[in-house]
């Protein structure tokens, strides 16, 4: 008993610190102390925007000089006063999200203050990557790779975590492991272009080494703690202020800790790489080669340099007769195996999911008719249902059937945006139908309306999705340490061990999230519980079932089901219609897509459009506890060697999100 409750307690803190780490890191980004470039005489603009919005202002000698700037990366934006227009830099390449931030809060104060502006864009975003989510999708095959791979050579290796060749193993890993990643998400799928391939390839290769010889030095230095402390640092806190979306648009606590991290200097040179030509990488390429000398260094001490470790140094392989060596090899091998595999689906699943998102048959609303409508739809995918008022058309939105709708009269339209129904939609509809109103002769006013509205923590309407991680992670990381403390893969009291775990593990990421983070209304705490309970023990229930029917590989069943399809698929805070058409389509049959329906809808719908996915989820824990009373019963049940330290190093980085 002390052993199960000692497990389940490991899951609950890894809970914990992974929904504190990934919510509080970015569910609130805005400018802070952001590098922000102006020249020309102090402008009212300036200081109006400067006042509201967290800019580090740099004077440059004139425009050429701001640009060339942007241009290596060094700044986010710009400002050009002086002349009879001023002109707005924006680099979107250094951050989406940023832009979207800076560009409508300069162009809206110089309207206010009757200056005329332009808008001049350095270095854009490519058509296959136009949110700039490329950077961060890259970074999961290659941080989580890597460290599989020192997770998984060690216990093949039987612990012999300091074995002089254990460095040149993961080094050369690494490099398949890179290119693997490189042919996939580069000439696979076709998320950067081909010239990219070779720059990125060493990129790659440098950030898989320094985590996998790193993870591999403290494992050397610590034993089999190592690896868990690796998967807290470099994952659960290294992985959320990595900054994909922007480092300054993070925390400045979690900046400041990233710094010193792999996975944010690993954005930087990635990025750097990808669209400002390699320049200004030095920080995070040193930073990033003493992780791996670090390793290389500690791994040649204890294997080579330091008294009492004489076996190490004289076997390449741990000590035993030629059959157990040639063991051994095989089970380094298939190790490695499994790794790139999972490296591959990494690679393969997030990337095509998510790194170009745009609507296919959008749900809208009209009410009236406009030219403006049929011109908008000529650039974006929508799914359009007539509305006899702006009071139905606002019902509908109100029981989440539509993203948006056009209200027309005459030649006024009001654009009716939901922000809490979408991060993407409400800008994406904003700029098509402006466009459409422009080449039509029309005018449009954007109006935001939502029947709950975000909460201050949460502008972007991201925390569902982010909560939805850890809730995921503690549901098979439970059955998974359960069957490592009890060693076997099922018990007579498992499935009520499971269900305790999850009514507790849901109150704890509700008040983390809800009253700690103010990540979503106070009110909504009690209802959300269940439902986070109810996530967990879905997860967990049909993870324990594929363990009694496959032992240990049920666990990487379960992570491949729940986290490289189910993730992937649930839509998250652009929602569904941003999809690719498998992704779409495969949705619905996976507990991550309905949990998320069911958290988001209840929190910000009132519950509206929640019917079919609270279905599927109480199907799934209805039919997965049967049939695992009915196994436990029937099947005879024999022991599962796993080692709780190891099982709990596994499970802890899937599907944390950098």
């Amino acid at each position: 008993m002390v052993k199960i409750a000692f497990a389940l307690g490991l899951v609950l803190f890894a809970q914990a610190l992974l929904a504190l780490s990934l919510v509080s890191a970015q569910q609130l980004l805005v400018p802070r102390n952001m590098p922000f470039g102006v020249t020309g005489p102090p402008s009212p603009v300036v200081a109006e925007v400067a006042s509201k919005v967290g800019l580090d202002l740099t004077s440059y000698k004139d425009q050429a000089a701001l640009t060339d700037a942007a241009d290596r990366g060094e700044l986010y934006g710009g400002y050009v006063s002086g002349g009879a227009t001023d002109t707005v830099v924006v680099v979107p390449a250094k951050s989406f999200f940023a832009q979207t931030e800076l560009e409508p809060a300069f162009v809206a104060a110089a309207h206010k203050l009757g200056q005329p502006v332009t808008v001049q864009t350095v270095a854009p975003l490519a058509s296959t990557d136009p949110v700039g989510a490329v950077t961060s999708l890259l970074l999961l095959p290659l941080l989580i790779g890597g460290y599989l791979a020192a997770v998984l050579v060690y216990k093949a290796a039987h612990g012999t975590a300091a074995a002089p060749w254990r460095a040149v193993i993961l080094a050369g890993y690494a490099l398949v492991g890179a290119l693997l990643t490189d042919l996939i998400a580069g000439l696979g799928i076709g998320a950067y272009s081909s010239s990219h391939f070779w720059p990125l390839l060493p990129c790659f290769w440098l950030i898989t080494s320094a985590v996998a010889l790193a993870a591999a030095a403290v494992q050397a230095l610590v034993g089999k703690m190592g690896t868990l402390i690796v998967a807290v640092l470099f994952i659960a806190v290294g992985g959320p202020p990595a900054g994909g979306l922007g480092t300054y648009l993070l925390p400045v606590y979690w900046r400041n800790i990233g710094v010193v991290l792999p996975a944010q200097n690993a954005v930087t040179l990635i990025n750097h790489v990808l669209y400002f030509g390699g320049s200004d990488i030095s920080t995070p390429l040193t930073v990033l080669f003493l992780y791996a000398f670090f390793g290389i260094a500690v791994i040649g001490w204890f294997g080579r340099i330091r008294p009492g470790r004489e076996a190490a140094r004289t076997a390449p392989l741990p000590a035993g007769n030629p059959p157990d060596r040639r063991r051994a090899m095989i089970g380094m091998l298939v190790a490695l195996g499994v790794c790139a595999v999972m490296q591959c689906l990494f690679a393969t699943t997030y990337m095509s999911a998510s790194h170009a998102p745009k609507a296919d048959n959008l749900p809208f609303g009209t009410v009236g008719t406009s030219p403006v409508l049929p011109a908008a739809q000529k650039t974006i995918s929508l799914k359009v249902t007539p509305y006899p008022t702006e009071a139905a058309a606002k019902t509908a939105i109100d029981e989440a059937r539509i993203f948006g709708a056009l209200v027309s009269s005459g030649t006024s339209n009001t654009l009716i945006v939901v922000p809490s129904m979408s991060d993407l939609a409400p800008l994406d509809l904003a700029v098509r139908f402006e466009e459409a109103a422009k080449a039509t002769g029309q005018t449009v006013q954007v109006q935001q309306y939502a029947p709950t509205p975000l909460v201050p923590k949460d502008p972007f309407g991201l925390v569902q999705g982010l909560m939805l991680v850890p809730l995921l992670i503690g549901g098979y990381m439970s059955s998974t340490l359960l069957m490592a403390a009890t060693g076997r893969a099922a018990g007579r009291w498992r499935a009520a061990q499971l269900a305790g775990f999850a009514v507790v593990s849901g109150l704890v990421i509700d008040l983390i999230v809800c009253y700690w983070l103010q990540g979503f209304p106070s009110h909504k705490f009690w209802i959300t519980w269940p439902i986070c309970s109810l996530v967990v023990a879905v997860v967990a229930f049909v993870a324990a079932i594929l363990q009694k029917l496959l032992g240990p590989v049920g666990t990487l069943v379960t992570v491949v089901v729940m986290v490289l399809f189910g993730n992937p698929s649930s839509g998250g805070a652009s929602g569904v219609p941003y999809l690719p058409a498998f992704w779409r389509d495969i949705g619905p049959y996976l507990p991550p897509r309905n949990g998320y329906v069911l958290l988001h809808h209840t929190i910000y719908f009132d519950g509206h459009g929640t019917s079919q996915a609270l279905t599927v989820l109480l199907v799934y824990l209805g039919v997965a506890a049967a049939v695992l009373i009915v196994l436990d019963l029937r099947r005879p049940e024999a022991a599962v060697p796993v080692d709780a330290t190891e099982a709990a190093a596994v499970s802890v980085p899937i599907g944390a999100t950098p």
